[in-house]
């Protein structure tokens, strides 16, 4: 099997990096039906940690965000990746990119236990336009496909 690429939003945000911080911060997602396609927290400084959203939906996280108040940066762009899990997959990807100068600026990827991956590869903003052409992403069709929930909103978005 060839890879699905998919281009997906991303939003950070920092908290304070004490127990429970993150976790109140899944919970709230959980508690308003904002779905994750991936998630990543890491320490910034001595006392905060970055905490990485990649939405399903980006229009129910930023609702959510104005109905909480919480403070997010993005949306961003990165491209998630799934396929068989085979020695050397992620190479060709990495090699049309390398071939058109363009660099991985940071990649993330796991496998899935049963054949699979996922992989999640950020570009500088000023190369996605044309990462999206060299790996011939189609922006029309999203990972949404991968999954089917049948999620109903809990809150009116404050004006």
């Amino acid at each position: 099997m060839s890879a699905n690429i998919y281009s997906v939003d991303y939003f950070y945000t920092t908290v304070e990096d004490t127990p429970g911080m993150g976790c109140k911060f899944l919970e709230t997602l959980v508690h308003e039906d904002v779905n994750l396609l991936a998630f990543n927290a890491f320490p910034v400084g001595r006392d905060r940690t970055q905490l990485v959203i990649y939405p399903l939906n980006s229009i129910w996280l930023g609702d959510l965000a104005r109905h909480e108040g919480l403070r997010l940066v993005g949306p961003h762009h990165a491209f998630m990746i799934h396929g068989d899990d085979e020695l050397g997959s992620l190479v060709g990807i990495h090699q049309k990119l390398c071939d058109a100068d363009v660099n991985v600026s940071s990649a993330n990827g796991i496998a899935d236990g049963r054949g699979g991956y996922r992989y999640i590869m950020h570009v500088h903003p000023d190369d996605f336009q044309i990462a999206l052409e060299i790996l011939g992403v189609d922006q029309n069709i999203r990972p949404i496909a991968d999954y089917h929930l049948d999620l109903k909103r809990r809150f009116q978005a404050k004006g």
